[in-house]
């Protein structure tokens, strides 16, 4: 696995950061904060541009992070470039945007031409020739399959917040019925922009800042939430069949082993219940898993009141009694929300969770919402806790519905 995310460079800083309940939101660049004065965001940990060698500085900042934890996780896995099994190994990518960094930039420049007596001449509908293979949504997919030389599928999946939960189950299926043999998984976002968080601001559902402690103010399940903030950053898992890696005398970190698929089909953006419970109870009987086998579940819990309230009632649901033991957390709290990343990095802590023993908390849960009654694992992390299963769930604008389930690998 790999990931680049607010809360570190790479996975195992993620993960630390999670578990001692570091909360990487801040006010935004001058820049944005001019127009926005109230919002806050997560930026990613680093400069991308920074880590990479200089001939990838000319690609958008989503791209960037993409080849960032591309890199890591196939490093992980002991893959190098152009594999011999190269035609059975695909890239499957989900960004919910894609080059919102490129798109700003484009109409900054056309504007700024427009208007900027001191540039006559100036044609300001001149673009870089490279603009459009910059900002198309499946640039991420594209680079870090000729990157690796992958030339098997490459494959975007664009569904808002569900976009890398989506790309994981696809690839989970595509392997699991004979279709690949492998393939690297990721999810990117870099909407850190003036153009992209005007654009949020205006669906209300971003967060006020925390008037003590800015890096608070994302509170999911609390009883005082606003709303989420977006942050940056992607995550990626490179998945193969188990023959594929015993042949290689690899060890699996965990068993990907349901995956759960349901759409709304009702409203833009109001949650659904029983479409949630549907995809959840898809995900367990894909596994063929009961509900009481999971210890974890990494929730969407993105802080907004309708949004924590459904998501508490849906779990309720699928879990019945078990769901007074289950221990569930929102680390976007920490990490804010990445859209189209958000699945498969927190599908990722969750994987860190059940290989390390250890549950991320709700870090910013003081004062729970009376509608939202389950265990949250509030303020602090759980340590040298049994985990054997996990659940994450991705609940997306648009009505899509994803959960995945992993258990300990047991070869």
């Amino acid at each position: 696995m790999g990931a680049i995310s607010p809360l570190g460079v790479d996975r195992h800083q993620t993960f630390a950061a999670a578990l001692d309940g570091n909360c990487a939101i801040r006010a935004a660049a001058p820049e944005i904060a001019k127009w926005l004065p109230h919002v806050v965001v997560a930026p990613a940990a680093a400069n991308p541009e920074q880590l990479l060698d200089s001939k990838y500085a000319a690609l958008d900042r989503a791209t960037q992070f993409a080849l960032l934890a591309a890199h890591e996780a196939m490093s992980e896995a002991g893959i190098g470039a152009k594999p011999e099994d190269a035609h059975r190994f695909g890239v499957y990518a989900g960004v919910g945007f894609g080059g919102a960094q490129t798109v700003d930039s484009l109409y900054e420049r056309f504007y700024t031409l427009l208007h900027d007596s001191s540039q006559p001449g100036r044609n300001p509908t001149v673009m870089h020739p490279l603009s459009v293979p910059r900002m198309m949504a499946n640039a991420p997919a594209a680079l870090v399959s000729m990157r690796y030389g992958l030339n098997g599928p490459s494959n975007t999946y664009s569904v808002a917040c569900a976009s890398s939960a989506v790309a994981l189950g696809e690839a989970f299926r595509a392997i699991r019925d004979g279709y690949l043999d492998a393939a690297v998984v990721l999810g990117t976002e870099a909407m850190l922009t003036p153009g992209a968080l005007m654009a949020w601001n205006a669906l209300r559902v971003m967060a006020r800042p925390n008037v003590t402690d800015p890096a608070r103010s994302c509170r999911p399940f609390s009883k005082d939430r606003n709303g989420f903030v977006l942050g940056e950053g992607a995550a990626a898992i490179v998945l193969e069949s188990e023959a594929r890696a015993r042949a290689r005398s690899r060890q699996a970190l965990s068993e990907l082993c349901g995956y759960g698929c349901s759409s709304d089909a009702d409203h833009l953006t109001a949650p659904s219940s029983a479409e949630q419970v549907r995809a959840m109870r898809q995900a367990l009987a894909d596994a063929d898993m009961q509900p009481a086998q999971i210890q974890y579940l990494n929730a969407h819990g993105t802080a907004t009141d309708a949004g924590d309230v459904v998501e508490t009632q849906s779990i309720r649901t699928v879990f019945g009694a078990a769901a007074d033991r289950l221990a569930v957390s929102s680390t976007k709290s920490m990490h804010g929300h990445l859209i189209g990343a958000s699945g498969i990095l927190e599908f990722a802590i969750s994987v860190m969770a059940l290989e390390q023993g250890a549950l991320p908390p709700t870090a910013t849960l003081e004062v729970p919402d009376p509608r939202c009654d389950l265990d949250f694992v509030p303020l602090t992390a759980r340590r040298n806790v049994g985990v054997e299963a996990v659940m994450s769930n991705s609940f997306a604008f648009g009505g899509s519905n994803v959960s995945l389930v992993a258990r300990r690998y047991r070869a």
